[in-house]
């Protein structure tokens, strides 16, 4: 007797089918990473004097070189500590130094918006963010052109995205459609906007920073920012020997509400510094040293990171360079210092000096996140979309850099041993010339056992062919156009969202539109 098709039963499907396993296969993964413990030993690359030696040849350029701090507020506070100050040098005796810097915490917890992306730092414990900074960018199309906020605001939303990125940093590109006197504003708010991770602070200006403190005690409250990082502030040295007063300012306001500032030196080997790899670092370890005492004189306690920026100099062309061995050497120095005076640190992460998305490119910015790595740096700055020196932030290198973050991640794990005897005793059941593909243990495990990148092509080469011959660029620019197709915002607190607008509104109609920072405002 025929069924009337209306009361048919469905045909049955298989739950987790193929096509669901599929799709959960090429699903985007943006959960972020917790922050990564490495459980991989340090390259340590000196013995105990050899450190010893920095350490003392570090004291005497304090003692008797001494450093300029071309800051009023400063110089008296370093007068009232007790140091010797001569016009704008202050000559900082060892004791007086140690005894300061033994007050920074060895590692804390920064506080995101979203506490489940809360991450610790110090120690064992390492963050990758995003770079910072870049006057130009390479868009969706791979053309260099000015940025917008626009532009910016994208890349926020791939930060959030990218799993191995633990920030959605602040300026990763310099929007110009937005007056430079004010543009610390918007910067500040798209970071906190776009993304619920950990963010940094513009410190452009001491005025500058205290708007952004403001915004920080709007969206978290004045009390907790007081007791808890949620922000990081960075203070770029002027090598050799240098402190200015808008870095100095800056570090005072995010220190009166007890919000870490990276302490970092700017090395161009060989210009700035001397010609050797060794007294660059004692010269460097100076400076850093010299700003982390003044974080606690400005506050006792307060978190504060050893920090810096490494580059050697091209002596055919005075240009920056990235990628080299002294580079990597000069890291694994520095990460063995800051264990010896006990803080946390910041390096630089896949810099390089190449144009385009290309094989320079790659094997610089390789080199460069395989050494950071294995020198157990904590805050690791510029860890996707640097190119050109710094001078362009590109969408396609973006999206590979944050996928070598967590292929680095997975490395710094070190071993995993949960499933050992699991596994091993699949070794009898297969025998002799056998294989483990279609092994229970296998199926079960195929997934995470070994690291699958998304954006590397391992296919035959007539599979390659027959999909388009697509090269690594635009599997870049197709996976991030991918992202921001699927990107949900999280959204803020509708009354904090308000009270942040109201801020911005305020603060743009004190600070006069002008293409200079604000000083005065």
């Amino acid at each position: 007797m025929a069924t009337d098709a209306a009361t048919k039963p469905a045909p049955r499907t298989r739950s987790g089918g193929r096509s669901a396993r599929r799709a959960a296969r090429t699903a985007p993964k943006v959960d972020m990473l917790p922050g990564l413990r490495r459980n991989i030993p340090e390259c340590e690359v000196m013995d105990g004097s050899q450190v010893e030696r920095i350490h003392n040849a570090s004291m005497e350029i304090l003692e008797n070189v001494g450093v300029q701090f071309r800051d009023p507020i400063a110089l008296e506070d370093w007068k009232r500590a007790g140091a010797k100050v001569v016009g704008e040098l202050v000559y900082l005796d060892r004791g007086l130094v140690m005894e300061l810097i033994k007050t920074i915490p060895s590692d804390f917890t920064y506080h995101a918006r979203n506490p489940a992306n809360n991450v610790r730092l110090g120690g064992k414990h390492s963050v990758f963010v995003p770079m910072t900074g870049a006057p130009f960018l390479r868009d969706l199309d791979d053309v260099r052109r000015n940025p917008t906020l626009d532009d910016l605001a994208m890349f926020h939303k791939l930060s959030h995205m990218s799993p191995a990125l633990h920030s959605s940093a602040h300026h990763i590109v310099e929007p110009y459609d937005h007056p430079i006197s004010q543009r610390h504003l918007r910067i500040t708010y798209s970071s906190m906007k776009h993304s619920d991770k950990m963010f940094m602070g513009m410190t452009t200006s001491p005025k500058n920073a205290e708007d952004v403190m403001d915004m920080c005690a709007i969206l978290f409250g004045e009390e907790f920012i007081m007791n808890n990082p949620v922000t990081t502030g960075n203070c770029n040295g002027n090598s050799p020997l240098v402190w200015d007063e808008t870095m100095l300012g800056a570090l005072r306001a995010f220190g009166a509400r007890r919000q870490p500032v990276l302490c970092s030196p700017f090395v161009l080997g060989g210009a700035n510094t001397p010609a050797s790899v060794a007294a660059s670092v004692a010269q460097l370890n100076a400076e850093a040293l010299s700003a982390l005492a003044y974080t606690q004189l400005c506050n006792k306690g307060t978190p504060a990171i050893y920090g810096h920026y490494l580059s050697t100099v091209s002596m055919k062309s005075g240009a920056p360079m990235a990628g080299t061995p002294e580079i990597s050497l000069m890291n694994f120095m520095i990460g063995q210092m800051a264990r010896f005076y006990g803080v946390p640190w910041r390096t630089s992460n896949t810099l390089g000096g190449a144009k385009t998305f290309d094989a320079q490119a790659g094997y610089e910015s390789a080199t460069t996140l395989s050494s950071v790595v294995h020198a157990g740096a904590n805050y690791i700055w510029h860890s996707a979309g640097w190119n050109e020196a710094g001078m362009h932030c590109s969408v396609a290198k973006f999206i590979v850099d944050a996928e070598q973050c967590a292929m680095a991640y997975r490395m710094a794990e070190g071993p995993k041993w949960d499933d050992f005897d699991e596994a091993v005793g699949a070794v009898p059941d297969v025998g002799p010339g056998g294989h483990y593909l279609g092994h229970p243990h296998t199926q079960e495990n195929f997934q995470t056992a070994f690291f699958m990148p998304e954006m590397f092509d391992n296919n035959s080469i007539e599979q390659w062919v027959a999909e388009g011959s697509v090269e690594i660029t635009e599997r870049a620019l197709n996976h991030a156009r991918k992202l921001l197709s699927e990107y949900q915002e999280p959204k803020l607190d509708e009354a904090k969202n308000e009270e942040l607008l109201d801020y911005i509104a305020r603060r743009e109609r004190e600070i006069p539109a002008a293409d200079e920072l604000n000083q005065d405002y």
